[in-house]
């Protein structure tokens, strides 16, 4: 009888702990489906306002903290985009400057790993640009997300460049900051080179 209580107990913390861990999966997936639901509207076409997955209101609510900062440490680098205040010039989701209204969206947690759930979210977003293979590619962006102050917050988010290769949009986002702060010193270098003499008027 005691060996079936034990049984039994045992049992139910399984119970508990998959429960849990299902629970952990199932949350992980809200703060993707914010800026999934963003990017498919964006893409969507029509007179919709472009949504800013990185606003102000969003990285206070669905990104952590450490991926917020690095965003604003970026963003004082803005690129040469339209609105003057993105450090990207195209749009890290589809990882392009343009695509079609993205088709079979879905997203997807993976079971929890040290205290990182990895979120899927696959679409097709060029079917409208051909009917070759290559355009009805199914794209894979990896969301990496963590609980933070009692809430899941995406972390970092992984794209692969044409040759299958990862990025982290963390590492693209340090680098660039990297390599703007690099820039006075170049243009230092630059003023104290010897400069031509002007020509005799």
């Amino acid at each position: 009888m005691q060996r079936f209580t034990v049984s039994a107990l045992a049992f139910t913390l399984f119970q508990f702990s998959l429960g849990a861990n299902m629970a952990l999966a199932a949350d992980a997936t809200a703060p993707v489906k914010v800026i999934m639901d963003a990017t498919v509207s964006n893409w969507a076409g029509g007179d919709s306002d472009w949504q800013d997955i990185f606003g102000d209101d969003k990285l206070k609510d669905v990104y952590s903290k450490d991926f917020g900062a690095k965003y604003q440490a970026a963003a004082q680098f803005p690129a040469a985009d339209e609105d003057g205040i993105s450090p990207f010039d195209y749009d890290v989701i589809v990882n392009a400057q343009d695509a079609c209204p993205l088709q079979d969206v879905t997203i997807i947690a993976q079971p929890p790993k040290n205290n990182v759930t990895e979120v899927l979210a696959s679409f097709k977003k060029s079917t409208c640009m051909g009917s070759d293979a290559d355009y009805q590619k199914t794209t894979t962006v990896r969301f990496e997300v963590i609980e933070e102050g009692g809430r899941s917050v995406v972390d970092d988010i992984l794209t692969n460049d044409d040759n299958g290769n990862p990025s982290s949009l963390k590492s693209v986002m340090q680098d660039l900051v990297k390599q703007q702060q690099q820039q006075p010193a170049d243009q230092q270098q630059q003023s104290t080179d010897p400069q031509k003499p002007a020509n005799p008027q």
